[in-house]
């Protein structure tokens, strides 16, 4: 039995220590069988082509900042995912809480882990960072959730990568580290823009008009994949003279739809009440799915994050949509 969202099948795994025949030590664990990989511009699991609908979460609460408050609040935001439709979860700029990772485990809930960014490039920070990094892909390696590593996000840290070659080196560094420590799984060097060397090319676009978005990917030659236009204020989606070589494309941030309040900021004209927000949710999350050549979205994001108050429900979890919106996001995931 292989390991998937639909099948979360996992098995158990008892590891016994004998000293003179006499058992001194006993630990229970389990493990799960599956198959991550890439064929020409398609994301395959177990050999089928997977479509990725993934939703932003940067685990956040008000009370305890990055530190869940306890075992039921992990499983009330995984339970919130599967309820909206989604099928795995971008965990972004934070190594979350190991009962996270089971919990994804056990709930068939998909995970790019990306690791927390430092703020500038230098030589101390490429060590810990680095350092870093390879106890985090060891420590998570047998979660079969994780099925995509994330070094960096939106240059984060390596701020001048589009002609720095001391920064793209760095990049493609954690890109060749991470696969020479996990051969199973897809790496992407620079989430969102600026990419070097990934298996997977990433795009963040928070275009908040379902014609400006389509108009921007509808034709894939005269789209970012040409790296002549920036898509993003000033950036491009490729580091200096790399260039698209036919991997698989995920919008993998966008949306980020804020209810109007004065208390924070989403990304674009807050809407006003829930029908104005389903309504914009759809048509983009549409331009997205009928793309054809993207295989995969993220939508920002889950909950809101201090003055980010663009996520489906608030810090502290209460619900901000009735039952009848929720639905519908999870009919638009379909």
């Amino acid at each position: 039995m292989y390991w998937s969202p639909e099948h979360p099948y996992l098995y158990d795994i008892t590891y016994k220590l004998y000293c003179d025949g006499n058992l001194i030590d006993e630990v229970y664990s389990y493990f799960g069988v599956r198959k991550i990989s890439i064929e020409k511009n398609k994301i395959l699991l177990n050999n089928e082509e997977l479509y990725l609908k993934l939703i932003l979460d940067q685990g956040y609460w008000a009370n305890s900042h990055l530190t869940p408050p306890n075992e039921e609040s992990i499983i009330k935001d995984i339970e919130l995912v599967k309820k909206c439709g989604f099928n795995g979860i971008r965990k972004h700029q934070k190594i979350e809480d190991e009962r996270f990772l089971y919990y994804c485990d056990v709930n068939g809930i998909l995970v790019w882990s990306e690791m927390a960014n430092c703020y500038e490039f230098n030589n101390k920070s490429v060590e810990y960072f680095m350092n870093e990094w390879i106890k985090v892909v060891k420590q998570n390696y047998n979660h079969p959730s994780i099925i995509t590593w994330v070094p960096i996000n939106e240059s984060w840290g390596i701020r001048e990568v589009s002609e720095n070659v001391e920064e793209q080196n760095f990049a493609n560094s954690l890109y060749y580290i991470t696969k020479s420590l996990d051969k199973t799984r897809p790496v992407i060097s620079n989430d969102g823009w600026e990419h070097t060397i990934s298996d997977i090319i990433t795009i963040h676009d928070y275009k908040q008009e379902a014609d400006l978005l389509y108009n921007q990917y509808n034709d894939k030659e005269l789209s970012v994949l040409n790296n002549k236009t920036p898509y993003n204020k000033t950036r491009k989606l490729f580091s200096g003279n790399y260039k698209y070589n036919g991997q698989p494309i995920i919008m993998s941030e966008y949306g980020g739809i804020a209810l109007n309040s004065d208390k924070g900021w989403g990304y674009g004209k807050q809407v006003s009440d829930e029908n104005e927000f389903i309504a914009r949710f759809e048509s983009l999350t549409n331009v997205i799915k009928n793309t054809n050549y993207i295989t995969g979205y993220c939508y920002t994001q889950l909950t809101d994050v201090q003055q980010e108050i663009n996520g489906l429900v608030d810090e502290n979890r209460n619900e901000k949509f009735n039952n009848n919106i929720i639905d519908k996001i999870k009919k638009i995931n379909e």
